[in-house]
């Protein structure tokens, strides 16, 4: 006999502002809590130092997950120069020190490097395996840990403010697995003088942003909110880097059969990734070939 999924089969998204100190795993901990849900995950990790956008998905919304993790994201964070940290921020132990301060213009001009595709070494405190093992594991038991360069997509990274000599504020839009603490350490050595971050906040990722999020303590809230499930997003809202591909009520069952179903409209290219839709709602995501959709995964009928 199977065993009854615990809570309630709630579907959709839900936008987090995470605060500093949680982890992303507490904060969907939280949320699946706050709405009795079966299931739940998140779309990208944030530190416990980072604040900001963090999407949850629940239920049928999981299966979005991957295209919302692969979008490209914002983050605004604050680069305090003069010392070089275990961790790459202001949690690790300082290693190095510098009375070198960088002026605006030195800035600007490092700033190009960093655009575009870059090679990026992961920080030697992130969940990067290595052999099996995280490599902050690794970093805590005092082993030194190497980790391999890996490209990654900067679309853009902008000076936006110099606080002090010592401090000073960027923007950066990126794809998916950019560190913002790698770029704070790679300046700061670029530069000469060393740097780490202080502050972290992602402002969107993918098609949420902060106007649509809500506090922690507005989460905890909804425990007891008996229509809280009626603020999520819908499952839709995770696909909307995707093209949508309308199908016929005969078309969604093909789909949800695993069978590939004709598209009544597309626009979409041979080989393209889409998600089919009728009257709107999800039925799968699949490949567009030949005129025809070709589900991989497909979502539940309501």
């Amino acid at each position: 006999m199977a065993r009854r999924k615990k809570g309630l089969p709630i579907d959709g998204w839900l936008v987090v502002d995470k605060p500093q100190g949680m982890t992303s795993a507490q904060v969907v901990s939280k949320a699946r809590w706050a709405l009795r849900a079966q299931k739940a995950g998140h779309a990208g990790t944030l530190d416990p130092l980072a604040t900001g956008v963090l999407a949850v998905a629940f239920g049928e919304a999981t299966k979005t997950v991957p295209y919302v993790t692969d979008a490209l994201k914002a983050y605004a964070f604050t680069v305090r120069w003069g010392a070089s940290t275990t961790t790459d921020d202001a949690e690790g132990e300082v290693i190095a020190r510098s009375d070198l301060r960088p002026d605006r213009a030195a800035i600007e001009a490092a700033l190009p490097d960093f655009e575009g595709e870059i090679m990026q070494t992961p920080p030697a405190f992130s969940a990067v395996k290595v052999d099996g093992e995280r490599a902050y594991d690794l970093a805590r038991a005092g082993e030194q840990v190497a980790l391999a360069p890996r490209p990654l997509w900067v679309e853009s990274l902008t000076l936006t403010d110099i606080p002090d000599p010592d401090h000073a504020v960027f923007e950066m839009v990126c794809g998916k697995g950019g560190y913002v603490r790698a770029i704070a350490r790679d300046l700061g050595r670029v530069l000469g003088c060393g740097g780490h971050v202080t502050q972290l906040r992602r402002i969107w990722a993918g098609p949420f942003e902060l106007a649509d999020a809500v506090s922690i303590e507005a989460l905890e809230a909804m425990r007891d909110d008996p229509d809280a499930a009626a603020r999520l997003l819908p499952v839709e809202a995770g696909l909307s880097g995707l093209e949508e591909i309308p199908v016929t009520a005969e078309g969604a069952g093909r789909l949800r059969a695993g069978q590939p179903a004709p598209a009544l409209r597309a626009d979409a290219e041979y080989g393209d990734a889409v998600w089919a839709s009728h009257d709107g709602r999800a039925v799968a995501i699949g490949v567009y070939k030949g005129g025809q959709v070709h589900p991989n995964r497909v979502f539940a009928a309501d």
